[in-house]
């Protein structure tokens, strides 16, 4: 959403106009879920994309009349014969698409202000008024961005707050998806986690390196300058050489942390669970082996962190894809990253059962 958002000021500033387009709503099966956006341009051009195929080209084909025309809309599409043959996307389902048209020179501040919060981590959600009969006040495509609280940050339509728009809003600490209630999309755009890695090896490295690029902020800990330095960590927003022990003792960790565990070694690896098993943090991981795990655990127990505290921790951390290589474990804890990020918790059948094994030693 962010690269849409600055692409959306880049066009503008570049004096052209630019249409935004959401898919708010999905019924059935569909190629993309709600919140998916593109932006079209004059030329016929894109930046993302709603999902492809007879619909995509559609919503376009509209949007750069809409732009024309300087009208908002929602449209409607049911994945049938008339948008899902030739593509095979006969699937039955429905999806409604909003239509913005930006022109160089409107009141741009509702775009400005979402950029901003996203930009600093903040959480926020958009309010679209999609069925005015439900709804019961406001206008079709009418647009809303909320705080977490339910207070109205910024608007683009007609500017009649409907009644209720703050009762359907749903805590972002829920980790909600895209939903409609009482005729109104609510678009959530989930505060910004913070992953903390300990040890800056290989799986460190690539682990940050994916991480960054799903929007986390990296921070990384090692006590090798060598290997805790901007040059191998360019996307990491702070960079911690020290000593473990003392680097863990005072870190800010807070609930929207997730922190895993990759170092060169046994020692390092249970000094590091040791100060961080009892934080508040979200998720905590730790890579290795099923018997490096226990012994581990055990000797954590017998220095007095709770029980409690250690069930929390996910080891063998990833999911069990196989992984083999660097690149492999990497994708494998960054997935479990993202499920835990996105969906509050991680489903069973993904777990890892064999463990994650490799050695950072260096």
């Amino acid at each position: 959403m962010r690269n849409i958002l600055n692409d959306l000021a880049r066009s503008l500033k570049q004096q052209q106009p630019v249409a935004y387009t959401a898919l708010v709503e999905t019924r059935g099966s569909t190629p993309q879920k709600a919140g998916a956006t593109m932006l079209v341009y004059p030329d016929g051009s894109q930046t993302g994309t709603l999902g492809g195929g007879c619909v995509e080209a559609e919503v376009k084909r509209r949007a750069l009349l809409l732009t024309e025309q300087r009208q908002t809309e929602i449209l409607t599409f049911q994945l049938d014969n008339d948008y899902g043959w030739d593509d095979g996307l006969i699937c039955g389902g429905r999806m409604k698409m909003l239509v913005d048209p930006v022109i160089p020179g409107d009141d741009v501040s509702y775009f400005d202000l979402m950029s901003e919060a996203l930009a600093n981590g903040i959480g926020c959600t958009e309010a679209i008024v999609i069925d005015t009969e439900k709804c019961g006040s406001g206008k079709a495509a009418d647009r809303y961005l909320l705080d977490v609280d339910g207070n109205v940050l910024a608007s683009r339509g007609s500017g009649d707050v409907p009644d209720g728009l703050a009762t359907g809003l749903r805590p972002l600490v829920k980790r909600p998806r895209p939903y409609v209630e009482n005729g109104v999309s609510y678009l959530p755009h989930l505060e910004r986690c913070r992953l903390l890695i300990v040890g800056g090896g290989h799986v460190g490295q690539k682990v940050a390196e994916m991480a960054a690029n799903v929007d986390f902020d990296v921070w990384v800990v090692d006590d090798r300058e060598e290997y805790c330095n901007s040059e191998r960590f360019p996307f990491a927003k702070r960079l911690v050489c020290g000593p473990i022990d003392t680097s863990l003792s005072g870190i800010d960790i807070d609930a929207n942390t997730f922190c895993i565990i990759v170092t060169r070694g046994h020692n390092h690896d249970e000094e590091a669970l040791y100060h961080l098993a009892e934080t508040p943090a979200r998720y905590v991981g730790m890579i290795g082996s099923k018997r490096k795990i226990k012994l581990i655990l055990d000797d954590l127990i017998s220095e007095g962190i709770s029980s409690e505290a250690l069930a929390r921790v996910h080891a063998p951390l990833g999911f069990d894809i196989g992984s083999q290589t660097v690149p492999e474990i990497a994708i494998s804890i960054v997935a479990e990253l993202i499920a835990m990020r996105n969906l509050g918790e991680i489903p069973q059948h993904y777990r890892s059962e064999k463990g994650q094994i490799v050695s950072e030693c260096q």
